[in-house]
């Protein structure tokens, strides 16, 4: 079977609760799949939308899920296609589909792989963004920090509408969270932190971990407390807390432009390891 010839059997529709198994078995199955680095599974975004299908003969094809979170940013978070349909064809009528929900919405995608990055440039989507990874390993000493007016203390549920507050202060719109994802995060974490002063929370951090160690997921410190030795600090705890664990290493990305976390990264003793990964957008009008 060839889309571009039973164009008029193929049916774009809103993906349903009750297409989770076929869904499931094309992330299983898909001869191409890209999914967002996410703390949610491309599943648990059915319900939300754009997340389209393509039907045929009762049959899902195709898949392109990308709803907003924050609503003015929209993440492509699933883009996967049955090994019988051309991917470019696939893409071109989800993705026609899709722009009719955004209109206003930034899309971004962290595209992997070098065909998804064809199809984003193809789509007038641009790299806005090269974000590098840099790992920290036991061995490597650590600076104590200088002393800051704050106390660090392990983050509680309620924190959670403070966090995502500064969050949003803290982060330029593409990179902010929104509650929902953040209480996601937190739920996910080993190690989750709030530095806070008498005026309120100062920096937060969510950091998780799996067999390799930590990763150093979300770092974020109140834009009046910059550059007052706050952010390493935070660091430096949670590098500590993760040798109480006995992790031996943690790793953490930043943009390779963002100076200041590269100097905060660098005095802590992260290096950078070589991998790394691209950010596109397209704004839609």
């Amino acid at each position: 079977m060839v889309l571009s010839t039973i164009k008029q059997q193929i049916s774009i529709r809103p993906a349903r609760q009750e297409d989770q198994r076929q869904l499931a078995n094309l992330l299983h199955v898909g001869a191409r799949l890209h999914r967002h680095l996410d703390w949610r599974s491309p599943l648990d975004w059915v319900g939300r939308q754009p997340y389209l299908v393509a039907e045929h003969a009762g049959t899902i094809q195709a898949a392109l899920a990308c709803p907003p979170d924050p609503p003015e940013i929209a993440w492509i978070r699933l883009f996967a296609i049955h090994p019988e349909i051309p991917t470019g064809t696939a893409w071109e009528y989800l993705w026609a589909e899709t722009q009719e929900y955004l209109q206003g919405v930034t899309v971004a995608a962290i595209p992997l792989q070098g065909w998804f990055q064809r199809l984003l440039s193809n789509a007038q989507f641009a790299q806005t963004h090269q974000v590098d990874m840099f790992i920290w390993e036991s061995q490597t000493p650590l600076v104590p920090p200088k002393p800051v007016n704050c106390t660090l203390r392990p983050m509680q549920p309620d924190d959670l509408p403070t966090v995502q507050r500064l969050d949003a202060i803290a982060f330029e719109p593409i990179w902010q969270q929104s509650k929902e994802m953040l209480t996601t995060a937190y739920r996910q974490a080993v190690i989750a932190t709030v530095a806070e002063g008498t005026d309120g929370l100062l920096g937060y951090q969510i950091s998780t971990a799996s067999h390799q160690g930590g990763h150093l997921a979300r770092l974020a410190v109140h834009p009046q407390a910059q550059g007052q030795g706050l952010g390493y600090a935070i660091v430096h705890d949670t590098l500590t807390r993760f040798l109480r664990r006995g992790d031996t290493q943690v790793t953490v990305n930043t943009q390779n432009n963002n100076h200041a976390s590269l100097a905060l990264y660098h005095k802590a003793g992260f290096r950078i390891t070589g991998e790394g990964y691209p950010i596109f957008q397209s704004p839609l009008q």
